[in-house]
């Protein structure tokens, strides 16, 4: 075999390659080497949920570019966009987010040009849809934020152009929390969360925009109202969900108010709290430590959210190759596979299936039993053999949805009635 680099035609290939950039590079599908030399850092904004030290490990293995690790709450990602949109090089925010984001003009529509996975994106996010039938797309469905006029614009497009808003990172479709063990009797509605059954063991998220989603699909469950859309209520809606709420918090409902991740699964784990507001993975946690809890399907649907990757206005040279880079490579399977073996769901299915093994992928995506035990990226036992995930295949479970995470229009109002009730 010959080295045809000697070839000055194919140096001069070489050189025209390096001199593109990481986007020539990743265009021409040659592996980029680029920015060992350079020492690229990206700050990576976000909240510490999403920021997960194996892939960053990972990434700067396959690449040689280091990801910084900014973590603050989901609020202050937001007020980190608008009010200091150079303090990161990438951010990963909520969709819901970005109509407070956007009109700013601090983030720059990501070109799918330069995606090289673009179009292999799920349709959940570009058309909401799922196995071709749509979702519920009350509060802010992602379709509805996911494409910008152009790549400065501070519009959202209402058909797919060129230019995202963010690339997905991780998404799902949550529901309530339970202990089987202690309840001992079939859940299959969002109105046994004020089921005065569950008086001083019943628990509820105290993140205002999410929390007061929960109570209303506790309220139209109940039979007391139905909303036009659940994720942007008007006065009177916010009104007569946070009087359900207060009547069952002075009724003596509510254990907890929860805010965090590890509370919620001290809650479960110790049998103080029977049934909640819940995120898959606190599920998961509890499982870990042998004990039954079941992120149950509810026969009114599901409350989803999602994340994705958002590259700043001002972000350009190797910073921003760097970004590109690492979107591309978030999008390219490790990242995924990593994901969805925690219960997430990662945006672009194909390249995660092909970095798991046949029966987790089976389990986690296709709703059929475990043919053998299922663990977490750690290692830790999180499925028997024979098991079934809840809520069953990404199909059922995605296209079950019924509302998503959103900013109402009324939001200074609602948050201002949700600290009435989190005082009462």
């Amino acid at each position: 075999m010959s080295d045809n680099t000697t070839d000055p035609k194919n140096q001069g290939i070489q050189r025209r390659a390096l001199l593109q950039g990481t986007a020539g590079i990743l265009a021409t599908g040659i592996a980029p080497f680029v920015h060992a030399q350079e020492k690229v850092v990206l700050r990576y904004l976000g909240t510490a949920v999403n920021q997960d030290k194996a892939i960053a490990e990972k990434f700067k293995a396959d690449t040689g570019i280091e990801i910084q690790y900014v973590a603050v709450t989901t609020d202050d990602v937001t007020k980190r966009a608008v009010t200091a949109p150079n303090s990161f090089d990438l951010i990963d925010t909520e969709y819901f987010s970005l109509k407070k984001i956007v009109p700013t003009g601090n983030l720059k529509g990501i070109d799918t040009k330069k995606i090289k996975n673009a179009d292999k994106i799920t349709t959940l996010f570009t058309k909401g849809e799922v196995g071709g039938k749509k979702v519920g797309d009350q509060g802010t469905a992602p379709k509805k934020v996911m494409f910008l006029e152009g790549e400065k614009s501070k519009k959202f497009s209402a058909t797919p152009t060129q230019y995202m808003t963010l690339i997905p990172t991780v998404y799902n479709a949550d529901t309530l929390g339970i202990r089987p063990d202690l309840i001992k009797r079939p859940i299959s509605s969002w109105a046994e969360l004020l089921n005065p059954e569950f008086k001083g063991k019943a628990a509820i998220l105290n993140i205002p925009s999410i929390g007061i989603m929960d109570a209303a699909m506790v309220v139209e469950a109940k039979g007391i109202h139905k909303y036009a859309d659940k994720g942007n209520m008007t006065k009177a809606e916010i009104d007569l969900t946070i009087k359900t709420l207060i009547e069952a918090k002075k009724a003596g409902q509510f254990r907890a108010l929860w805010k965090d991740f590890n509370e919620s699964v001290n809650l479960m784990a110790s049998g103080e709290v029977v049934i909640q507001s819940m995120w898959s993975p606190a599920v998961t946690a509890v499982r870990t430590k042998g004990i039954d809890c079941v992120f149950q399907p509810l026969k009114e649907g599901y409350r989803a959210w999602a994340a994705g990757f958002g590259v700043p206005a001002t972000l350009s040279g190797k910073k921003l190759d760097g970004a590109y880079e690492f979107i591309n490579w978030f999008l390219d399977g490790w990242a995924g596979a990593y994901l969805n073996r925690q219960g997430y769901y990662s945006a672009v299915l194909e390249t995660a299936k092909a970095k798991m093994e046949a029966y987790e992928w089976a389990y986690w995506m296709e709703g059929k039993p475990a043919a053998q035990d299922i663990k977490s990226p750690n290692g830790d036992l999180l499925a028997k053999t024979g098991s079934v995930r809840d809520g069953g295949s990404y199909e059922q479970r995605m296209g079950g949805i019924a509302c998503w995470n959103a900013v109402m229009d009324e939001n200074e109002y609602m948050v201002r009635k949700w600290n009435e009730f989190v005082a009462a």
